[in-house]
């Protein structure tokens, strides 16, 4: 008995054993404004979708016309962060997808950059006030549109597609990477996703939006309070302003732009600008310097917070300073850009990534020191060639497309015309405004 007894003991020991379960860790989407907590959770929820759906060889007509709907009712996890009822709206999620793959973004990418942390406020404002936002990394932009703007995308969507297949990505013209409708608090705001023009590493020091029309084109008080204010075509002509690049580079640009404006034609588009970003390099040496002494004094403060919150600032460091190291255009560093690195191609090849564009003018990596070129530097930048006098890159592409020359527009045109010459006003039809906008390109290239 005294033996059945242990063994029964033993028994109730193994069979009593708990189970211990490590439950999966939930990602939270912190942002203060709850908007943009949706659309984290949205991309998220999207990009995790897509990997369940193969990628197809050729895309179908009806994949133009999709879209995938998410409504969220009494939703409690993370409620500080969180509405408990929302609604996520993604159009052409396939055609969005099969974009970023010919653009050069990868899924993870993307989703890194629009869920990691909330996009960050700019000071910039889109066409009619729309609000624009950069991802934390300053790799996309996100801005606001209107129902009008999403109607005009999905009819222009099948032939800019077909556009970006035939030149490889290789385009001035935006790159379009999702475009979404958030339902909060009974309210929608349709958003969409860009590439930055300007470099996620560099901060320009000066930024133009350009048309090639002078009236009522210069900034406003307002905006040149501005720590980097968007100045307008006035303000170039009267600082005599002039984009350096050397005639190789320029008629490569010229070029690529001409093929993409007379696209905008075709489509029968207008009122698209090209924004430019100047980087002046010496000036961003001593942005640096400074940052660096900044960062030692932070690096003395970090030392009485916590062992977690040190890993972590620690961590952020790392990867700060990495970016500076990988991407830095500095001492010497201009000079080798415009050395036969940088000069080669400025027409471009497909990247490696399976189209995301070429190399306008080569200082994507010889410019970044060496390092493998991002998407904005293979498409966006161009080193000032050696006779502008001034070490400086420039970061040049088309924004604003989705302005269709309709009757409105038509009846614009015809009211402005009255007061202005039919030729400077901005609201002309499409063949105008193209030949407007190029004349001006061509006589501020040099």
């Amino acid at each position: 008995m005294a033996a059945n007894a242990g063994g029964g003991g033993r028994r109730n020991k193994t069979t009593s054993r708990k189970k211990h379960f490590v439950s999966q860790k939930m990602k939270l989407f912190r942002a203060s404004d709850p908007l943009f907590s949706v659309l984290m959770w949205g991309v998220n929820h999207s990009i995790n979708e897509l990997a369940h759906v193969p990628a197809r060889v050729m895309l179908l007509p009806d994949d133009f016309k999709a879209h995938t709907k998410t409504k969220v009712d009494n939703h409690l996890f993370n409620k500080e962060n969180m509405p408990s009822r929302f609604k996520f709206k993604e159009y052409c999620p396939v055609v969005f997808r099969n974009l970023r793959e010919r653009f050069g973004v990868g899924e993870q990418e993307y989703l890194v950059s629009l869920t990691s942390r909330a996009p960050v406020n700019s000071d910039a404002r889109g066409r009619s006030g729309a609000r624009v936002f950069t991802t934390y990394d300053r790799r996309f932009v996100v801005k606001t549109i209107v129902g009008e703007d999403v109607a005009d995308m999905h009819t222009i969507l099948m032939k800019y597609h077909q556009y970006v297949v035939e030149c490889h990505g290789n385009t001035l013209l935006p790159q379009f990477l999702g475009m979404y409708r958030l339902g909060v608090d009974g309210a929608d705001t349709y958003l969409v996703v860009t590439r930055n023009v300007f470099s996620p590493h560099l901060s320009v020091h000066c930024k133009y939006d350009l048309k090639g029309c002078t009236v009522s084109r210069e900034a406003s008080e307002k905006e040149k309070a501005k720590d980097l204010p968007t100045f307008k075509d006035n303000d170039f002509i009267n600082e005599k302003q002039k984009i350096v690049i050397g005639e190789e580079d320029k008629k490569a640009f010229l070029e690529k732009l001409r093929r993409d404006v007379e696209f905008l034609v075709q489509l029968k588009m207008m009122g698209y600008s090209l924004l430019v970003g100047i980087y002046d390099v010496e000036a961003g040496d001593q942005d640096e310097e400074d940052d660096e002494a900044d960062d030692d004094y932070e690096d003395d403060e970090e030392e009485e917070e916590t062992k977690e919150a040190e890993a972590e600032q620690e961590e952020e460091e790392r990867r700060r300073r990495g970016w500076r190291k990988g991407s830095r255009v500095g001492r010497g560093s201009v000079d080798a850009a415009n050395g036969t690195a940088a000069r080669g191609g400025a027409g471009g090849a497909a990247s490696p990534e399976g189209g995301g564009g070429g190399a306008v003018a080569g200082s994507s990596g010889a410019a970044a020191g060496g390092a493998a070129p991002s998407g904005t530097a293979r498409i966006y930048a161009i080193v000032a060639h050696e006779s502008a006098g001034r070490k400086e890159v420039y970061y040049m592409g088309i924004i604003d497309i989705l302005t269709h020359y309709d009757a409105k527009r038509k009846a614009a045109h015809a009211a402005k015309t009255v007061k202005n010459r039919a030729g400077a006003v901005s609201t002309v039809n499409p063949e105008q405004y193209s030949k407007r906008f190029l004349d001006f390109m061509d006589s501020i290239l040099e």
